[in-house]
């Protein structure tokens, strides 16, 4: 696996966990709401706020149609993306208030203008919506400055995912691929979690995991799985008004997972050795092991079986563990019930 570098953050190998908030399209066309939803990622903990870069004329067509028609005031597809859409001043004013709180913009372009716009605004890296693996003009168009590249691969074959990986890798662009399900929400059974090895194992770049289960666990499992960024929906709350709220985190709850991530961060960036570890616990191993004990009165010069033996906390004179190294021996005096044994009362 590689890393590189999207602003001021280390991404990938030997790096913590790149944590987008994902606001795609929440906004619903409002600049202010847009602005709230950079405040709430960095309070949550995000790496980096990511919306979604539509200009409707250079994307869309129309013919195309509506995944969930939820916006009674947009008859067209066509007509959401224009309605919704912010100008490019409007967009550097996001970037920047972005950036003065401490976290990455990123935006998903739809087209070759797009891509133009948001580089004009200084975007450092891409992430590429599912439905954009075969748009072999936009990602000729993206490898031309060779910023880092996030590949999403919701909707694609093996085939396609192969033929991107190579073209950008022949460009030399750094890159990470994520697993994604284009379900919105996406079920337990189809979050594909163990595509996440096999894509670091089949192409030797970083892993990610896009996931839209609306739920906070999936992307800690991702994390565990070796996912170097995880990316998530974020909403207001769960009934708010949009297409991807079922799809999406709280507020609340991102700031659950992003405290999640972290924790995980610090615990696999360490390798524990065991017997060190132990050795480190010696005063809490007295404590809680056990050592013999008398089960009942041993009389001196009593032979020691078996049922002379018992173990009580703390281990102090010979541990339970040792109780076979003591039978056959004898008592060189007497030992109350319950008390201690230790080696000097044998022989």
């Amino acid at each position: 696996m590689s890393s590189f570098r999207i602003g001021k953050r280390d991404v990938g190998e030997g790096a913590p966990c790149f944590l987008i908030a994902e606001v795609a399209l929440a906004h619903d066309g409002s600049l202010g709401m847009a602005h709230a939803y950079v405040d709430a990622a960095a309070d949550a903990g995000a790496d980096a706020v990511k919306f979604q870069t539509h200009i409707a004329a250079a994307e869309s067509s129309a013919e195309e149609q509506f995944r969930v028609k939820v916006f009674p005031q947009d008859a067209t597809r066509f007509a959401y993306w224009e309605r919704t859409a912010f100008s490019e001043d409007q967009w550097r004013a996001l970037k920047k208030h972005a950036e003065e709180r401490g976290i990455e913009f990123l935006s998903s372009p739809f087209s070759v203008a797009a891509v133009e716009m948001l580089r004009r605004i200084g975007v450092k890296a891409w992430k590429i919506g599912s439905g954009e693996t075969n748009n072999t003009m936009l990602l000729e168009e993206i490898a031309k400055g060779r910023e880092p590249v996030l590949v999403s691969t919701g909707m694609s074959y093996w085939q396609e995912i192969d033929a991107v990986v190579e073209s950008l890798q022949a460009r030399k662009v750094p890159l990470m691929v994520m697993q994604c399900t284009s379900r919105y929400p996406c079920a337990p059974e189809d979050l594909g979690l163990n595509l996440i090895p096999e894509f670091i194992r089949r192409y030797n770049v970083p892993a990610g995991f896009s996931d839209h289960s609306g739920e906070v666990a999936p992307g800690l499992a991702a994390v565990t799985l070796g996912a170097k960024a995880v990316e998530v929906h974020i909403t207001w709350h769960k009934k708010s008004f949009g297409p991807d709220v079922g799809a999406s985190l709280t507020i609340e709850q991102f700031a659950e997972l992003a405290k999640g991530v972290r924790l995980l961060d610090a615990a696999l960036a360490t390798t524990v050795d065991k017997d060190h570890s132990a050795r480190g616990l010696e005063d809490m191993r007295k404590l809680f092991t056990k050592g013999l004990v008398a089960a009942d009165r041993i009389a001196a010069h009593t032979r020691i079986e078996r049922q002379h033996l018992d173990a009580r906390k703390p281990c102090v004179g010979i541990p339970a563990s040792q109780y076979e190294t003591v039978l056959g021996k004898t008592a060189v005096r007497a030992i109350e019930k319950g008390s201690h044994i230790r080696a000097e009362d044998l022989a």
